[in-house]
């Protein structure tokens, strides 16, 4: 009769744990398969949301100069940003098929031709005979020398087509991130209000803060970075267009990376001053050397005052940031990498700041 009732006991605890696994399980097998549905747009939404913190305080001033139509400004804040992303890119690949479409037609019909090399290359270090040798056989013939870097022509076509595939995925994740972000600035007070709630819960009465520091955070590394990383990629590929440089919109690309890793835009620029000099009259190669000095050297202004103050964050910690979302993720990770990896810094600081504090209070004691 002991071994009957304590039977029927272990009966039970196994019916009660398997009232308690199922419904568990069932939750768990259901968010997972709701993030699996949800993880490709995980990274654009998070795009919309980094875009909307960051141009708030535009739309809220907007708003207030519309009479308080909160929904129009949000509509015009869409439209404006959409034309400043879509125009550039327009050009910038429009400019980049038809120099495409010239050098294959200039290859196939051997009317492609390529000045001689001036003599005093010779004289630059390390690569000088070796760029001088090739530049001249190029100018005679330029069969025989595309012919003999033929293997790395492959390996750089597969690199160039998997940008440009990468940096089109990243235009249309960019248009979609905008339009989530206008949808979030017409619901901008309920959307603050909800994430104050949620940091209540998580962090106590701190919650409030870290709100506004996170969003002080956001828009600090968005505009004094990422903004202005745009601009100088936008100035270099319009300077580029101006004065007929070939695939103008893979230059500014480059230019964009560089500016977001917080490289100098000189590396890839100082290459096309070169060529400009050699390729146009004087006159419009000056004014190109100048223009590209400027745009490379008008973060240091910008930066400061675009970033605003009390937010400042290390340049390792974006450029590692931007490299790693960059590898993860493609183009759309240079943004988002560097920007959740600067506000992963700035809570850890405060994080670090209030157990110091609570030490240096326990110790007066």
């Amino acid at each position: 009769m002991n071994s009957s009732y304590h039977l029927s006991n272990d009966r039970s605890l196994v019916a009660k744990a398997l009232e308690i696994i199922i419904p568990v399980g069932l939750i768990v097998l259901l968010l997972f398969w709701c993030f699996r549905i949800a993880q490709p747009f995980i990274q654009i939404f998070f795009w919309g949301i980094i875009i909307a913190i960051a141009i708030f305080p535009a739309y809220r001033w907007l708003g207030s100069a519309l009479g308080g139509r909160n929904k129009l400004a949000a509509m015009l804040v869409t439209l404006l940003l959409l034309v400043i992303l879509i125009v550039p890119s327009l050009m910038f690949a429009g400019s980049l098929v038809e120099t495409a479409q010239k050098l294959s037609a200039g290859l196939s019909e051997g009317s492609l031709s390529i000045p001689a090399p001036p003599e005093k290359i010779k004289s630059w270090p390390i690569i000088g005979e070796t760029l001088y040798d090739f530049w001249r056989l190029s100018s005679g013939n330029l069969i025989s020398a595309v012919s003999k870097i033929t293997p790395h022509l492959k390996v750089f076509g597969l690199w160039l087509l998997n940008t440009a595939a990468g940096a089109g995925f990243g235009i249309v994740s960019f248009v979609i991130a905008i339009i989530i972000a206008g949808v979030l600035l017409a619901n901008g007070e309920r959307g603050v209000q909800v994430a104050q709630a949620i940091a209540v819960r998580l962090a106590g009465e701190r919650g409030i803060e870290l709100v506004q520091l996170s969003g002080a955070t956001v828009r600090s590394v968005a505009r004094g970075i990422l903004g202005v990383a745009l601009i100088q990629s936008i100035l270099a590929g319009l300077g580029c267009l101006v004065v007929g440089v070939p695939g103008a919109g893979l230059w500014a690309l480059l230019v964009l990376i560089l500016a977001v890793i917080q490289l100098p835009t000189i590396l890839i620029l100082g290459p096309i001053i070169i060529y400009v000099f050699y390729t146009a009259s004087t006159v419009p190669a000056v004014l190109f050397a100048i223009w590209s000095i400027l745009v490379g050297g008008c973060d240091t202004f910008l930066k400061p005052l675009l970033m605003g103050r009390g937010v400042d964050v290390p340049m390792l910690v974006v450029f590692i940031g931007a490299i790693g979302g960059f590898i993860l993720s493609g183009i759309i990770g240079l943004f988002i990498g560097a920007i959740i990896l600067s506000l992963g810094f700035k809570l850890f600081q405060v994080w670090l700041n209030e157990d110091m504090r609570q030490e240096e209070a326990s110790g007066t004691f």
